[in-house]
């Protein structure tokens, strides 16, 4: 994804890596798993908590990305392959089916609900190893202040779009069958599963490890 300058290619291929990255289908059946406990107030109270903990936390990460890399000496594809690998933990658990995590988990929900809304919901389900991986690379490639404002835009819209959701989480649930839960999640997972070889293919690349294969 080529963020030197604005086009509307950038701006789709942006859109739907964040989506991915920071948009609810991820963190939705670890949601409704760890909050299905509480009462409807509660659910709202960690969704939002939730939403508002991945926005700050994707604002900071473009903001200082950059600056990090430098200070760490660490690369883009370094990023690129880390994200990857991160998201294909995560992937292969969606893939093993939530029926599963629910039975080995079972017994690890936390008790305090604001840092269950932090962590695990916001950060890596919410805001997940594609969306850190596409900021901090974002942050040290954007090539003018109209493409900043595109990513930050982005980030706003994303971040609406799980307000939404979120928000109204207790009436949404009562529409979602569980069988297409379990469906979705694992058809998602084998498509994360595909795109953490992407990321890791894409590190390696832009080291020339595999320049001939990536290309």
């Amino acid at each position: 994804m080529d963020l030197s300058t604005v086009s509307v290619s950038m701006v789709v291929n942006l859109l739907v890596l964040m989506l991915i990255g920071m948009g609810p289908k991820i963190a939705l059946v670890p949601f409704l798993e760890k909050t299905k406990h509480l009462e409807a107030h509660q659910q709202r109270e960690v969704g939002v908590k939730m939403v508002k903990t991945a926005f700050i936390t994707a604002i900071v990460l473009f903001a200082c990305g950059a600056l990090l890399m430098r200070l760490l000496h660490i690369s883009g594809g370094a990023i690129s392959i880390a994200g990857g690998i991160i998201l294909l933990i995560l992937a292969l658990g969606m893939f093993a089916g939530p029926g599963k995590k629910k039975e080995e988990g079972a017994e690890d929900e936390p008790t305090d609900i604001h840092s269950m809304a932090v962590y695990p919901l916001a950060i890596p389900y919410l805001l997940n190893p594609v969306g850190v991986a596409v900021l901090i690379i974002a942050s040290g490639e954007v090539g003018s202040i109209w493409a900043v404002l595109v990513v930050l835009a982005v980030i706003v819209v994303i971040a609406g779009f799980d307000y939404l959701i979120f928000s109204n989480i207790d009436k949404l649930s009562k529409r979602l069958k569980p069988t297409t839960l379990v469906i979705s999640e694992v058809v998602f997972g084998i498509l994360l599963i595909a795109l953490a070889v992407e990321m890791v293919i894409a590190g390696l690349g832009r080291f020339g490890i595999i320049e001939a294969v990536h290309h």
